[in-house]
């Protein structure tokens, strides 16, 4: 997906139910602006909203590919032309902070797989914080899921009785198996499988020809790290079995492939995020890529230069997933650990809000109440 500068009006528009519209004071134009950043190990993501009533909506996003985990598979070190890519980009994220006039205090980063894996993940935590005034937390797995889970929840179809959240990231990818209980959907398992698209693309470099033997190389891979992974959810799996669950996979690579599914010109956020794909949609798309090329990805609007070598390593996750767990129904989600993120540091704010309608605190905890 190519850089978003600045939010789309309709963005806007899609972040709040219709009973949120036109509201004032604690979840309308007067609310305070809150501020989510994702530094990931392919991309540099940040979100900046207002809370609604139902959720909150969003001022502006900046996404940038800077590809900060790029060659540490085999070095175990942050490159340093990766770090200035990274660092660039967080500045420009520094200043859109201070140009809204967002609070520090209202205001969350985090760093996931690239510098938690990194040698020196630390040092170039503390370079940003020196040089930006960022203050990144490096969060582990455990936490990365559980946003991203937070964030994808409304997009749960309520007629399920299960739903597994694929969270492909650069360099790992985060899957959790979900259950309806009593209290709503709650987490029966999960696990982090050490593959992105970037430590996937490195390890099968694309040959010439694209061939499919290449593809199902990385396919393979993904589907032995969910194997040593040792998660059960046999809870789950009974549902899958019997059609009673579906998938939500988020990631630009997921998007990307979602777009070339529609056929989209460029690329089209309304249309993609909340999308339903069959399991042979998926295919169908991911073999139409590779026979395109890395040239013909390159050149079609919903991927692009920075994400041709990648997208495929996406969908050969998805993929692997998709043979592990068989479902027919996947939603696509142009959405995830950032609107985890501002979803949880707004309801810090908002306590009295829960006790005045009389809900369980754990029943809604994390639950986004309107599109992002």
């Amino acid at each position: 997906m190519p850089e978003t500068e600045d939010a789309p009006p309709r963005r806007d528009d899609r972040s709040q139910s219709r009973r949120s519209q036109g509201g004032q004071g604690a979840s309308g134009r007067d609310a305070p602006l809150y501020g989510a950043l994702d530094l990931g190990t392919n991309n540099c993501r940040l979100l900046i909203a207002r809370p609604a009533r139902e959720g909150f909506r969003v001022v502006d996003s900046f996404s940038r590919i800077v590809r900060l985990g790029e060659g540490l598979s085999r070095t175990g070190r942050l490159d340093a032309g990766a770090m200035d890519r990274a660092y660039d980009a967080l500045g420009l994220c520094a200043e859109r902070l201070i140009r809204r006039g967002v609070e520090s205090d209202r205001f969350i980063a985090v760093a996931t797989q690239a510098c938690r894996a990194a040698e020196n993940g630390e040092a170039f935590v503390e370079r940003v914080r020196k040089g930006t005034g960022l203050r990144l937390r490096i969060i582990d797995p455990a936490e990365e899921a559980r946003l991203s889970v937070a964030g994808c929840l409304n997009l749960f179809d309520p007629r399920a009785e299960a739903v597994l959240v694929v969270d492909v990231g650069g360099g790992s990818t985060e899957i959790s198996w979900l259950a309806k209980g009593p209290r709503g959907f709650e987490t029966l398992d999960w696990m982090s499988a050490p593959l992105g698209v970037v430590t996937l693309a490195e390890r099968h470099p694309e040959p010439e020809d694209s061939a499919p033997d290449w593809y199902e190389a990385m396919v393979a891979d993904m589907a032995s790290a969910i194997a040593r992974g040792g998660a059960a959810a046999g809870q789950a799996r009974e549902h899958f079995a019997a059609g009673r669950g579906h998938m939500i996979g988020t990631s630009g690579a997921i998007t990307s492939l979602a777009g070339i599914h529609l056929g989209l010109r460029r690329y089209q956020r309304d249309l993609v995020d909340g999308l339903w794909m069959t399991r042979g949609q998926c295919e169908a798309a991911a073999d139409r890529l590779r026979r395109m090329g890395p040239a013909g990805r390159a050149a079609d609007s919903c991927i692009g230069p920075d994400r041709a070598d990648l997208v495929l390593a996406g969908a050969a996750i998805l993929e692997a997933v998709q043979r592990a767990w068989p479902c027919e129904r996947v939603r696509v989600a142009d959405r995830g650990l950032r609107e985890g993120l501002l979803l949880e540091r707004m309801r810090q704010d908002q306590p009295s809000r829960r006790r005045r309608r009389g809900r369980v605190r754990g029943r809604n905890q994390g639950r986004p109440q309107a599109e992002t």
